[in-house]
Order: C-alpha cells, then structure tokens, then sequence
C-alpha cells in the first residue's frame, strides 16, 4: 500500500531547514514527503497530495506576502476541494484569516501576548503544555494559540494556561509548539535537561495519522 504523500514547504529561513528536518524525521516512515518552494505552489504540485504542510520559520506577513500571497488560492482550493492542512507554528499563523484563510471563526494569535501567557518574550523556550492529558515539556518559539468566541474545533494540547496549543477543525490540524524538535536545538545549558530523545516525534507522527483519520 502507498503511503500517503505530504507536500512540504520550504524556504530557509522563512520556512526554516531545521523545522522541515525535523518534520521529515518524524514522519517519512509513515509518508511520502514531497518538498516544494514558493515557484511550485500550485496546482500541479497539490495534485497527488493528501496533506499540504507549512513549518516553522522567521517572519510571518511579510514572509507570506513575498513568498506565497501570489499562490495563495491554490492552497486554499486544495483544503476546499477535500486536502489537508498541517501547520506548525509560522505554518498555523498562515492558516488564520489575514493569510490563507481557511479556518472557520477561529483567530490565530501570538500566544505571549495573551494575558495568562506564562511566557512573556520571543525566544526559544521551553513551553508546557497537556497533551491528550499527559505533561510535556515541548519546544517553543513565539507560537500561537487559538480563540473562537464559540469552540468549533477539537483540542489535542492545551498550554499551561488552558488555551489550545494544538487543535484540528475538519482538514486542518495546526500546532504552536515545535514537536518536530531535534537535539541540536537543545544545545544551550537551560535546553539541555529538555531534550525528549524524539517522544515528542511520536506525538507529531499520531497528530498527523489522526489528522489523516488513519
């Protein structure tokens, strides 16, 4: 049986090298991994896709209006027409309404800048957060959360403070943490104790199987 194909973007820096690695080593075991750049996203590259994914990365409006803004729409018709979408941190933001716009009354938010926030500024830290209920020490970089005056999507970790880290509505499954870490993200002395000898991979790897309903 083939396995099915994931079309991944990438763009060092904006969408960075380390996140896409790291999205392949949790994942090519169990997926095809196709990547594409910003010249092939289209309709002929999303045509054999099951899933349309978009990593982590540096910057977020003017990455996106330099690099995919143009393309936009073939995104946005391949999650239309029954694709699906993965998102990680830069790769969640894009799903909200000022870029891709294809979740349904949900805004995508800098979770820092939410009042009960327990980290405060934009560096790479470590996040806490509750996955299907068990603890996790999961890296984190400036990611979002998720606020929906109705709840209409399903929760699969929450932050510290409660408010969705990681979430799927119909196709779409977006994550603010970074599960795809690898072990030389861990290098400075206060990530060292941190490093999860690649759990948090099998939690990606079960994320995207269920957003595949597999």
């Amino acid at each position: 049986m083939a396995k099915p194909k994931i079309a991944l973007f990438r763009h060092h820096p904006e969408a960075s090298r380390q996140c896409v690695e790291g999205m392949i080593k949790a994942l090519s075991n169990d997926y095809r991994i196709e990547l594409f750049s910003e010249r092939e996203c289209n309709y002929k590259t999303f045509k054999n896709a099951d899933i349309v994914a978009f990593p982590g990365g540096q910057g977020e409006a003017e990455a996106y209006n330099k690099l995919l803004k143009p393309n936009f729409q073939a995104v946005t018709e391949f999650v239309n027409d029954g694709g699906r979408y993965l998102g990680i941190c830069m790769g969640a933001y894009w799903a909200g309404p000022h870029y891709f716009n294809i979740l349904k009354d949900i805004k995508v938010v800098q979770y820092i800048k939410r009042r009960r926030s327990e980290i405060k500024r934009s560096f790479p830290t470590i996040a806490p957060v509750f996955w299907e209920n068990r603890f996790y020490n999961m890296f984190f970089y400036d990611g979002p959360t998720f606020v929906a005056e109705k709840k209409n999507f399903k929760t699969v970790a929450s932050y510290y403070s409660g408010e969705p880290m990681a979430i799927m509505q119909k196709r779409i499954g977006l994550i603010g943490c970074h599960p795809e870490s690898m072990r030389s993200w861990y290098r400075k002395p206060y990530m060292q104790q941190h490093w999860h000898y690649y759990e948090h991979h099998d939690l990606l790897l079960q994320f995207v199987d269920d957003l595949m309903e597999r």
